[in-house]
């Protein structure tokens, strides 16, 4: 990716714009992330926890495509230290708003891609997240990249996105923003979503190993989400940056 040219689609940019003013209603159109979100972050928690033994405590985290600042948020209330980065302008002022108005402690926000802030800030970071956003972006590997930059040796790196099959397409395509209206229409492209086999050979190229995989479902008779095993549709990956011999 050259030097001038922004990882950035500006038709996706505007569409998340336009519903900005939405994103800290748990009723709206980001109701699925306001309910997943709790399961992220104890999953994340958890796995950071077994490593430091304190979980997101004290821990200087990065929030990749922070949209609104739905996890941002709550990995701040749980004690870290977040910076969340999007290009959403709209967005990013949502979620200043939010914190100021709910009195989030230890979180920013600021108007920067995933690269720029590599190049200005490299190892920065004990923890970066990156969530439903490399299925956005025009170059996803360049993310993954810009993420092992941005975070120390030995530090986590986690990703969520959707798989590409043609059960993903009927699953988060047609049943989500067709049938059980979950989310707009249009939300997704279904060219976009990555394989967890490209993530991972991204991962791997980026200098970061993989230490776990989880799916996500969702169970329309119930409304919940929850995590588990399959990870034909969404799933999460969870990284560590390769320490140096």
């Amino acid at each position: 990716m050259s030097a001038t040219r922004v990882n950035a689609d500006p038709a996706e940019l505007a569409k998340f714009s336009e519903l900005a003013h939405r994103w800290w209603d748990p009723q709206s159109e980001f109701r699925p992330l306001h309910e997943i979100n709790p399961l992220r972050l104890n999953w994340l928690s958890g796995l950071v926890a077994e490593g430091s033994g304190t979980g997101l405590s004290g821990k200087a985290v990065l929030d990749v495509g922070c949209g609104g600042g739905i996890l941002a948020d709550s990995m701040a209330r749980a004690g870290a230290q977040v910076t969340g980065i999007d290009l959403s302008t709209k967005a990013l002022k949502v979620a200043q708003l939010h914190a100021l108005e709910a009195g989030t402690p230890n979180v920013s926000y600021r108007e920067v891609s995933a690269e720029a802030l590599a190049a200005e800030a490299p190892a920065s970071f004990d923890v970066v997240t990156c969530m439903e956003m490399l299925e956005h972006v025009p170059d996803p590997a360049s993310v993954v990249r810009a993420c092992s930059t941005l975070v120390k040796p030995g530090g986590w790196v986690f990703f969520s996105t959707i798989n590409r099959n043609p059960k993903s397409f009927l699953f988060a395509i047609v049943g989500a923003e067709y049938v059980l209206n979950l989310l707009p229409r249009g939300t997704h492209e279904y060219a976009k979503f990555i394989r967890p086999s490209e993530l991972a050979r991204d991962v791997r190229d980026a200098g970061l190993e993989l230490r776990a995989s989880r799916g996500m479902g969702y169970n329309p008779l119930t409304r919940r989400y929850a995590l588990n095993d399959d990870t034909s549709v969404n799933y999460l990956l969870a990284t560590r940056k390769v320490v140096a011999a």
